[in-house]
């Protein structure tokens, strides 16, 4: 187990008191790696909240420069990084909050030639990616190497997340969306628009549920769908199922490994 230092101890006070992290918690964090798909609206305050706690190593995928659109939901990146690589401005930002937190930039797209070599290296994922390809690459992926996957996603006042761990029973991506919708129909936010805010709620809660997922403590989103309608204030939660016929995670696809799918 890591020793904390002096520093670290008072750094990390409020988590030292509480009876599900402790220090054994906390060190639990020191030594995690995590790897984190997107530094735009959701990868920021997932960014920020888990270099905060004191999370080991932080990767970052993103291959896109800050635009001044971005400001505001991104809120790692400040105006004065205009222009630059969202992964070099991301290890700006997480240096101001937490310097012990190794930031590791990967200025590059995720696809199914580069992402087992990227995530073999960490213990889990957060998805804060904009598209379904990358969403299919990750899961199938996650799935051949039994890394945890919290994912979010995001569309004007609304937000949804979950948990895919299907190698423990619950179900895989794939289980709630079998097919990447048909192109055109689901609007991306530069079309239809996102409230600020929303991302923050919805990345807020992402860094919460990694958290959970790397001390093993409270529930697991594993097998359930949160929904969160900032207009209503509601968050609604949904029982998913494992699908028995998934092409990814069913009977049958586990009479082989898992395949990596684009």
């Amino acid at each position: 187990m890591i020793e904390l230092t002096e520093h670290q101890e008072l750094r990390y006070a409020r988590h030292l008191i509480l009876d599900e992290i402790g220090e054994e918690g906390q060190a639990k964090l020191l030594a995690t790696r995590v790897l984190v798909i997107g530094a735009g609206g959701l990868g920021s305050p997932v960014l920020m909240y888990l270099a905060a706690a004191g999370i080991g190593a932080l990767g970052v995928v993103d291959d896109d420069v800050v635009e001044t659109s971005n400001l505001q939901r991104q809120i790692v990146h400040a105006s004065d990084r205009i222009g630059e690589a969202k992964t070099k401005s991301a290890i700006e930002g997480l240096a101001a909050i937490n310097a012990e937190t190794r930031v590791i930039p990967h200025n590059l797209r995720l696809d199914a030639t580069n992402a087992a070599g990227l995530i073999e290296a960490y213990d889990l994922v957060v998805d804060g990616s904009d598209n379904f390809a990358t969403r299919y690459v990750l899961n199938d992926v996650c799935l051949a190497l039994r890394k945890p996957l919290v994912a979010a996603s995001l569309l004007r006042f609304e937000g949804q997340l979950s948990t895919f761990k299907p190698w423990t029973g619950g179900p895989c991506y794939r289980c709630l969306h079998r097919e990447p919708p048909p192109a055109g129909l689901i609007p991306r936010c530069e079309e239809a628009g996102i409230l600020g805010a929303v991302a923050g709620v919805m990345g807020t809660l992402q860094a919460v549920e990694t958290i959970k997922e790397i001390l093993g403590i409270g529930e697991s989103l594993s097998g359930t769908l949160v929904l969160y309608d900032a207009l209503g204030a509601r968050f609604t939660r949904i029982k998913v199922p494992k699908d028995p016929d998934c092409p990814s995670c069913g009977r049958q696809a586990q009479v082989s490994a898992p395949a990596i799918r684009p």
